[in-house]
């Protein structure tokens, strides 16, 4: 893999996307475990936002992937603990779990349209 600008962003490749759609759905299954565990929307907010804006800046094209991968993943886990755990999310929990798209398309878009910032202002001349 090369590498623009001195070596700190990789550049961007046609394929081999597998490992960021693998660091979207750990990211997901992990913001929405931590929204039936802790029960903040907030706190989930947050690792929904940081993990679309990381993949948003790491593979900006096509950003939308982002938000439906990681933002599905927090109902899925929450429908899979109300039907699997002894733990069960009230009602209102699991609809409002649905929230997570919401600073999901902040976050894809915000990184992707920073990665083109980024790479306008250091381009090779």
């Amino acid at each position: 893999m090369t590498t623009s600008w001195g070596g700190i962003l990789p550049e961007r490749n046609s394929g081999g996307d597998g490992l960021y759609y693998l660091m979207a759905a750990m990211s997901g299954a992990l913001a929405g475990w931590l929204d039936i565990k802790v029960g903040d929307l907030l706190l989930t907010a947050m690792v929904v936002l940081a993990a679309n804006m990381l993949l948003g800046f790491l593979s900006p094209r096509k950003p939308w992937r982002w938000v439906v991968l990681i933002g599905v993943f927090v109902p899925a886990v929450e429908w899979l603990a109300y039907f699997f755990l002894t733990q069960k999310p009230e009602r209102a929990q699991i609809y409002e779990s649905f929230l997570a798209f919401m600073p999901g398309i902040a976050g894809a878009f915000g990184g992707s349209i920073g990665r083109g910032v980024v790479d306008n202002l250091f381009a090779k001349k």
